[in-house]
């Protein structure tokens, strides 16, 4: 549950007449607007894919994304959200950054969000994704995922990083979209405070020999105890698919192979969970109450 103190402010309230006239304000009551279908496409990966957009849901996501400066497209509003106060900062905000704002009413709402009981404020923001650059510029514990496919274990994985202060979140090969609803919501706002980073496996194999940190691999033949391993910083943390774990091309260039040691009759963790796991291990002294 998120407290109200949680939420980062905006700015301040000021009445509606009052609005900066960067975006464009408008009401929208049918599900057949174009603007609707627009927003309504971006629950594709194929779309989000070619106009570099995509959708976070509810006001928390959206003064989340305002806050750490991602440029907004659209925010979409239900009717009478702008009565809270806290709403209409965001909003105020959002238009002054050239947002379109749209007052919808409930089936549009529904449309867009895909739910019967939709969030209030739907917003719409402009794809920010770094290519292996981004791991030197940003020098710490990166975390990196090979081929992840489940957008819920992706979300966790960037919340744990937030955190556990991790630097950044690589993902390695063809994984799940980290712009897709599920993966961002997931989140809880961490993706919007974690740098995010992309490479397919053959561009991270040419970079590796370039990393001047320690690669370490989560694999079921690593021979060093997670608990007891700590190899500084900078350092990557390499998990890997959920079903096939990390590849051999992979596990070959790591520095060093690690395990979670277990106990019961199960076989293996939730990606999300290990990943979590091997994170605190590596930060444990780096961390503070």
């Amino acid at each position: 549950m998120t407290r109200r103190d949680d939420i980062p402010e905006a700015t301040p309230v000021r009445p509606t007449a009052d609005l900066p006239k960067a975006g464009a304000f408008e009401k929208i009551s049918a599900v057949s607007n174009p603007k609707i279908k627009h927003i309504r496409a971006l629950q594709m990966r194929k779309y989000r894919a070619e106009t570099g957009l995509f959708i976070a849901e509810g006001v928390k996501l959206a003064a989340d994304a305002l806050k750490a400066g991602w440029p907004v497209d659209t925010l979409v509003l239900a009717l009478g959200a702008m009565e809270h106060p806290f709403t209409a900062r965001v909003a105020a905000t959002a238009r002054a950054r050239g947002a379109t704002i749209i007052e919808a009413n409930a089936p549009v709402m529904e449309k867009v969000s895909r739910r019967e009981n939709p969030q209030t404020v739907v917003g719409v923001f402009k794809q920010r994704i770094a290519g292996l650059d981004a791991v030197a510029k940003h020098p710490g514990l990166w975390v990196g995922l090979e081929a992840v496919r489940d957008p819920g274990n992706l979300g966790t994985v960037i919340r744990t990083a937030d955190a556990l202060g991790a630097a950044g979140v690589l993902l390695v090969g063809e994984t799940t979209d980290p712009f897709g609803l599920e993966a961002v919501r997931a989140t809880m706002g961490s993706f919007f405070h974690v740098p995010l980073a992309r490479a397919s496996v053959d561009a991270f194999l040419a970079w590796r020999p370039s990393f001047r940190g320690a690669v370490v691999g989560t694999h079921l033949s690593g021979t060093n105890d997670i608990r007891t391993a700590d190899f500084g910083e900078p350092a990557l943390l390499m998990m890997g698919n959920e079903q096939a774990g990390l590849s051999d091309a992979v596990a070959t260039v790591c520095d060093a192979l690690v395990k979670i040691p277990m106990a019961g009759e199960a076989d293996s963790l939730n990606l999300a969970i290990s990943t979590g796991i091997a994170l605190f291990e590596l930060r444990r002294n780096r961390l503070t109450l």
